[in-house]
């Protein structure tokens, strides 16, 4: 049978393991919507392309072909340039998704490893309180670190996507 203590580690354990398996299905799906918009994109792309392939049958002076493959050309950088501001934006998203479930699963495991500590503490001859307030605040200041960059790393990405919208 086990002690306090050791449920509370295999408890901590459990909500780590739980915590990573969503950190990768955050990403995974992450990924899957940036793949499928990627494929989007060049399937709009290439039928693009053939319709514009179809039309030089028609065309009739050098500066009509001049003029259509122009078109594509805006038309292809239009995709392109829409494509990685959606890309930014789903990163920026999951950054943020991501920094959430880490910082709440540190802050859990700040709580629990203080109170861990503190029970194994009692009786000792030391000052247990000061040591607990001592990881507490260890946690917290790694929470709020946390935070901070995930806050960083979305403000740039969301800054990208302003900036990439005004380039378009």
């Amino acid at each position: 049978m086990s002690t306090k203590p050791q449920q509370t580690i295999i408890e901590l354990q459990q909500g780590n393991i739980t915590a990573a398996m969503r950190l990768a299905q955050i990403a995974i799906e992450n990924a899957q919507r940036i793949l499928q918009m990627q494929v989007d994109v060049a399937r709009e792309i290439f039928d693009d392309g053939v319709a514009d392939a179809k039309s030089l049958g028609k065309v009739q002076s050098p500066q009509e072909l001049i003029e259509s493959r122009a078109r594509l050309a805006q038309q292809m950088a239009e995709k392109m340039f829409a494509c990685s501001r959606t890309i930014a934006g789903l990163t920026a998203e999951m950054q943020t998704e991501m920094g959430k479930t880490v910082s709440e699963r540190l802050t859990s495991n700040g709580q629990e490893i203080v109170n861990t500590v503190e029970e194994l503490l009692q009786g000792m001859p030391l000052n247990n309180h000061a040591a607990a307030e001592a990881l507490q605040h260890t946690f917290e200041t790694a929470r709020k670190s946390l935070e901070q960059a995930t806050k960083a790393s979305t403000d740039v990405f969301s800054a990208y996507v302003q900036n990439a919208n005004k380039w378009h």
